[in-house]
């Protein structure tokens, strides 16, 4: 009946010559070869190394779209020790306010308990770096939403202060920009 109206009949698929061809034209299996193989792959293990970064709020500062109500803090800091103040530094990437210790978001300074005369000089340039830059003004804490504490129970948090434009100008990269402290890359990096 169809072959009347100009239509061919199509046939089912019962002989194993038919599989992977078009009934009415060329073989379409094995697919065209693609001029890039690799690009899914490449793609997928990107995708997953993005989602490691955000799930790991040690490694990278999140966008503030994922950060927590921003904490002003106004405090005047000195070096932790015997007598310490309300607020002291312990390091180039921790600090206290009050009981609570916080650690920088994406920042990895050398240890205080040094392993080398190295990481001890560069450990005691980093921390009072860091109290000059804790010093300089206000400066706004955010928690990342993922995850607010680290393995230790330091309280995670990205500092910002706002700039004369009125953007606002990350604490952790004016400290890299010194050389004393590396991005955190989820290891400790070697400092002797």
């Amino acid at each position: 009946m169809g072959e009347l109206f100009g239509f061919k009949r199509r046939r089912s698929w019962t002989r194993i010559q038919d599989y992977g061809r078009r009934l009415d034209g060329p073989r379409f299996w094995p697919p065209p070869r693609r001029r890039f193989p690799f690009k899914r792959p490449v793609a997928l293990l990107l995708v997953l190394a993005g989602a490691y970064a955000a799930s790991d709020p040690d490694l990278v500062e999140p966008p503030e779209l994922l950060s927590g109500e921003p904490e002003l803090v106004k405090e005047r800091f000195t070096r932790c020790g015997p007598g310490r103040g309300h607020a002291c530094v312990i390091d180039g990437d921790t600090f206290k306010l009050g009981s609570r210790k916080i650690r920088i978001v994406g920042i990895d300074a050398p240890e205080v308990k040094a392993q080398c005369a190295q990481e001890a000089r560069l450990a005691e340039l980093a921390t009072a770096m860091l109290q000059r830059e804790l010093n300089e003004a206000p400066f706004e804490m955010l928690a990342p939403l993922t995850r607010s504490y680290d393995k230790y129970g330091r309280d995670l948090r990205v500092l910002r202060r706002k700039q004369a434009d009125g953007s606002y100008g990350s604490i952790a990269d004016d400290l890299r920009r010194t050389g004393l402290v590396h991005r955190y890359a989820g290891f400790k990096t070697g400092w002797c």
